[in-house]
């Protein structure tokens, strides 16, 4: 039986991709998390695991030797990067070097896969949209400069040692358990609080202008395992739905499904120091490699996510 490591698994997308793996392929799978995370899980080995000490990233590569490798630790908001840029750097750079330098040490050849983001395009013109994986990378944040570091090391480590790295730029995926860190869920989150009666009836938002690509994670989390398996090492492969949506047109999406009456209201706190106008996916080269694409409509998405915050919120009416 082969075996896959999940590293970086109590995050968002850990537990989803979890989920597929056990569905649909005949793995054994370990997974990793920080002390202090919490994952309660049925056919799973867990380890913890500080992704910063290389130490203790080469003794688990080593006892687990697994043959696929998906490297999902990582620092992924955007608004934290501006926040907090030293542990952006940190975890999302260094934290993604030890486990390749560790795999090069060591004389075998995993399938790795490490996630980087659409946000690594930065400010696209128009005439680069939809955007392809050749497209000159002009990241407007601290967040993606990280990621698109990452990815050329993956790239380096893939060509130099002969590697079996894989990278993925993943465009925004959404969808229910996802923190209120991020847009849709905090959209949700506040809707489904109004409901209750827990908050007044105003939502409050960012910059709403914005145009981005939005994935359910059940897709996406479908894509990085086709990508692991039949992805060609050092090659970048973007995973979007291919259409850019406005957040104006997300947020519309969610009120009408609101059973309140709502108003919306800008916040200062949520909007970022430099927004990228539009990030949108050419997946040409997923389909042609995977045969993948989409399945889940993006109204599907918004539906189940703000369900999910209606049972959070202890008073569920559906």
């Amino acid at each position: 039986m082969k075996k896959a490591l999940i590293i970086g698994a109590a995050g968002f997308v850990g537990n989803y991709l979890i989920d597929h793996i056990q569905k649909n392929c005949i793995w054994s799978i370990t997974v990793t998390k920080m002390k202090h995370e919490d994952i309660s899980l049925n056919g799973v080995e867990i380890r913890d695991l500080n992704i910063l000490e290389y130490d203790e990233v080469k003794e688990l590569i080593t006892e687990v030797r697994p043959d696929f490798i998906f490297h999902l630790a990582a620092q992924s908001s955007v608004a934290l990067s501006w926040k907090n840029p030293g542990l952006t750097v940190d975890v999302n750079i260094k934290g993604s070097l030890n486990v390749l330098d560790c795999i090069r040490e060591l004389d075998y050849n995993p399938n790795v896969l490490l996630i980087g983001s659409g946000e690594e395009y930065g400010h696209v013109k128009e005439s680069e949209i939809p955007i392809g994986e050749d497209n000159t990378l002009r990241p407007g944040n601290l967040y993606a400069v990280t990621k698109a570091c990452q990815n050329m090391i993956g790239n380096i480590y893939a060509n130099a040692y002969g590697m079996n790295v894989v990278m993925v730029r993943a465009f925004n995926h959404i969808g229910p358990n996802q923190s209120p860190r991020f847009a849709v869920a905090d959209f949700c989150k506040q809707v489904a609080e109004i409901e209750c009666g827990k908050k007044d009836p105003v939502i409050r938002v960012g910059n709403l202008a914005a145009k981005r690509d939005f994935t359910d994670v059940r897709d996406v989390v479908r894509a990085y395992v086709l990508l692991i398996e039949n992805g060609h090492a050092g090659e970048n492969y973007n995973v979007g739905s291919g259409k850019a949506v406005s957040i104006q047109e997300i947020l519309n999406k969610i009120v009408q499904f609101s059973m309140e009456s709502v108003s919306v209201e800008v916040d200062a706190s949520k909007i970022r120091p430099l927004d990228v106008p539009v990030i949108e996916a050419d997946i040409t080269k997923l389909k042609n490699c995977t045969g993948w694409s989409p399945l889940i409509s993006l109204e599907s998405t918004l539906k189940e996510t703000l369900d999910y915050w209606r049972k959070e919120t202890n008073c569920w009416k559906g």
